[in-house]
């Protein structure tokens, strides 16, 4: 390992050679760079103070030079319709990226490192006999990684806004800046930030649709730039915008390529920084990741006898840190491509969208960082939804809202739960203890599983309807009880099985049919659940017109029952949900093919249950928002206009759910993950929308409503394992104004102090 060459000259590059010529002053590294010593072609580089501290603790001596340079800022504004919102207790740096290239090449030079400037590389194979190792630092366009491209194995996805980087000397120093300007041909946007005394970046970004319209790709450097100086005449002061890449021909627009690759080395050769991954430059950490990717790399290698061994423990370890940064980026460039949805928001949502767009910083950690600002815009939260008693300032989750006549105390859902306790479709005292006890536990509005509109329509032999009077009388009960007891409102979710019924009991097999006294089932078309599961029955007409009847039955009954509001259940697979699926959905006539025909017999079906709803009592339908099944199902772009449809005929809200549809899908899990999709319908359709999935912390609650993302937020599994989670969240997190049952106020004010006293030790 006495030899090794080190292909790219950047900070990745020198940054590695720095960090193993510390370790092992013995080795020999020559630096392959073809551009000249002083050449670079960005402007200023983003560094964290945790980056900071790891550059501290691997070299003392660069990492002091480095920050001697640094331009500090701790707020982030935001410029928008001419207001300017400030957060603050952000913590960024920046260094003009000329600046680090020659700090770096100078430490280089002092420990003995060859650099060979305007060195033109050859084939990587051609150095991988001529040196022990060989580090492929050479960027984003990586001549190395395309030479071995069926061993590196690179996912190259390119976004799709344009952005062409640029400087100016506009003074940019008191925070990191974010101006939004709509032109005549769509709106234009720029990040900016200072990264010495008398220079800041400038990068200017739009839609591909505006880029087209303004004919950018057309247009040399100079005409792009005397176009962006003229969007952003208010916010420049009469300073000019500045190329230092007329090397580049043409415009200087590009799109940004996310980069990962499957394999990060090849016998002695070694991916480092752009090379292997990028990171967008919203979340501003594509250096970030370069440097600590050379440090670990070099700590590696010296720690190791063996190259793969040490290969092998550097790519376990980047990849790691290398997918949560990529998954935060891929928020934050989300958020900026679907930009134009958020800017008729209010300013202050606006912010608040813009600082958690990667999910990176929560409710509470702004908080942490500005408190002020945060309570502002917890008070205008309040404000806007109504409230104007509050003693105190409450977080979102706790701010009021309104259906139709149906006032709701607060933002929480208890989400449809499938029990399984029901007796021929009559709910049991199971389910009434079940639900008054998640009533009692201080959510606004508590959803009943999904009851179905006839025996053959059930799930399972335990799940509850709504099709005989005894289960009315039942459900009354229930619903008496929480309207005499508590402040909650309770949801009736209506449905039918479909495909999916005739199954055995959630703990037993899922999905499977049941080994005995099977019923037959019915969908939009004969194709089975899966090869376990018996072929359904294509609906016709007269079956059609059986099931609107049911459905419409079921709905007078939930009223007579005192339901406050009802859901269509058209998702998840079942009967509704088969109709609107292209997987599950192959009919010819006018019911299948186009949306508009698959949406037809759903929409038939809800225009009969509004019709003989009340219309003082708001309704909802559940959605699937994708069958995650790329084109092949129901996509985003279709939930969009699947929510407009049933908004069109009378639906309050939307409830975002997603797949469930087919066994061939794949989901995409994580936290919040099906929060997009409410998002964008909320935001794109004008819809109002609940979110669901993976939602368990009021940190999540809070982010989604406060940004935007969704009016309801819906969770289920934390209301299982605590009936009273909304009772406890207010408590833990000092909210004093949750009514608690009257029985319950003794342990309520323990609650308080406990809470109390936990914060005055940490």
């Amino acid at each position: 390992m006495s030899n090794i060459a080190v292909i790219g000259g950047g900070p990745a590059g020198l940054y590695f050679a720095i960090s193993l010529k510390l370790r092992n002053p013995s080795t020999n590294i020559t630096i392959i760079e073809r551009n000249k010593a002083n050449d670079t072609f960005g402007w200023g580089v983003v560094l964290s103070d945790e980056t900071l501290s790891n550059l501290e603790n691997n070299d003392t001596v660069s990492a002091k030079y480095i920050r001697e340079n640094f331009a500090y800022w701790d707020d982030i504004a935001l410029h928008h319709q001419g207001k300017k919102m400030l957060s603050t207790g952000h913590g960024f740096c920046g260094i003009g990226r000329k600046k680090l290239l020659i700090i770096l090449q100078k430490r280089a030079l002092e420990l003995g490192i060859k650099l060979n400037f305007e060195s033109e590389a050859e084939t990587a194979a051609s150095y991988m006999k001529q040196y022990d190792i060989v580090v492929a630092a050479d960027g984003l366009n990586s001549k190395t990684r395309n030479e071995f491209d069926n061993v590196f194995k690179p996912d190259i996805d390119m976004r799709t806004c344009q952005f062409i980087w640029l400087g100016t000397h506009q003074k940019f120093d008191d925070a990191f800046t974010f101006i939004f300007e709509k032109t005549k041909h769509g709106w234009v946007w720029a990040h900016a930030y200072q990264f010495d005394n008398d220079t800041a970046t400038f990068i200017v970004e739009c839609s591909q649709q505006t880029f087209d319209a303004f004919g950018f790709a057309n247009l040399s450097q100079q005409e792009s730039i005397t176009i962006c100086e003229e969007i952003f005449k208010n916010n420049l002061s009469g300073n000019k915008l500045m190329t230092n890449a007329n090397h580049i021909r043409g415009s200087a627009w590009i799109r940004f390529p996310r980069v990962l690759c499957d394999n990060w080395f090849h016998k002695n050769i070694v991916l480092l920084g752009d090379s292997s991954a990028t990171a967008h430059f919203s979340i501003g950490s594509g250096t970030k990741l370069a440097l600590e990717s050379a440090i670990s790399l070099a700590k590696h290698i010296d720690a190791e006898n063996n190259t793969t061994e040490a290969f092998k423990k550097y790519e376990d370890e980047r990849k790691l840190e290398v997918f949560r940064l990529q998954s935060a980026a891929r928020n934050s460039v989300e958020w900026f491509e679907d930009v134009e949805r958020y800017l008729d928001l209010d300013p202050v949502q606006l912010n608040y969208s813009l600082l958690t767009r990667s999910q990176r910083i929560s409710h509470e950690n702004l908080r942490e960082r500005d408190p002020l600002w945060l309570e502002s815009a917890e008070k205008w939260f309040q404000k806007q939804a109504g409230n104007i008693k509050t003693k105190n300032v409450r977080a979102p989750m706790f701010a009021p809202f309104k259906l139709r006549e149906m006032k709701l105390s607060n933002r929480i859902v208890v989400s449809p739960m499938a029990q399984y306790k029901a007796k021929d479709g009559c709910p049991t005292e199971w389910h009434f203890v079940h639900y008054a006890e998640r009533a009692k536990g201080g959510a606004a509005l508590v959803y009943t599983e999904m009851t179905c509109v006839s025996p053959e329509g059930r799930i399972t032999p335990g799940c509850p309807g709504l099709y005989a009077h005894e289960h009315e009388n039942q459900w009354r009960k229930l619903t008496k009880f929480i309207h005499e007891e508590t402040s909650a409102k309770i949801c009736c979710q209506i449905g039918h099985s479909g495909r999916k019924g005739s199954t055995q009991l959630g703990w037993e097999k899922m999905d499977a049919p049941l080994k005995e006294n099977n019923w037959p089932t019915l969908s939009a078309s004969p194709i089975p659940w899966s090869s376990e599961n018996p072929i359904p029955k294509e609906l016709d007409e007269s079956d059609m017109k059986l099931v609107i009847d049911e459905f419409v039955s079921a709905t007078k009954m939930a009223n007579r029952a005192g339901f406050d509001m009802i859901e269509l259940h058209a998702a998840h697979g079942y009967l509704i949900s088969s109709f609107i699926s292209p997987k599950s959905n192959i009919r010819r006539d006018q019911y299948g093919g186009s949306l508009e025909n698959r949406m037809r017999f759903p929409l038939r079906v809800f225009k009969a249950m509004r019709e003989v709803w009340p219309e003082s009592k708001p309704m909802s339908v559940r959605i699937s928002a994708t069958d995650w099944l790329e084109s092949e199902g129901v996509t985003p772009d279709e939930a969009v206009s699947i929510a407009k449809m049933f908004s069109e005929q009378g639906a309050d809200i939307i409830d975002v759910s997603a797949g469930q549809t087919s066994i061939d899908a794949n989901p995409v899990y994580g936290r919040m993950f099906q929060t997009p999709f409410s998002d964008r319908i909320r935001n794109e359709a004008k819809i109002q929308t609940m979110a669901v999935g993976n939602i368990y912390e009021a940190d999540h609650v809070n982010s989604i409503l406060m940004a935007g993302r969704a009016d309801l937020v819906c969770l289920a599994r934390p209301h299982l394992s605590d009936p009273y989670w909304t009772l406890h969240t207010a408590a833990a997190n000092g909210d004093r104004e949750m009514q608690w049952p009257l029985p319950y106020e003794a342990g309520r004010d323990q609650l308080w102090r406990l809470a109390d006293r936990a914060k005055e030790t940490t």
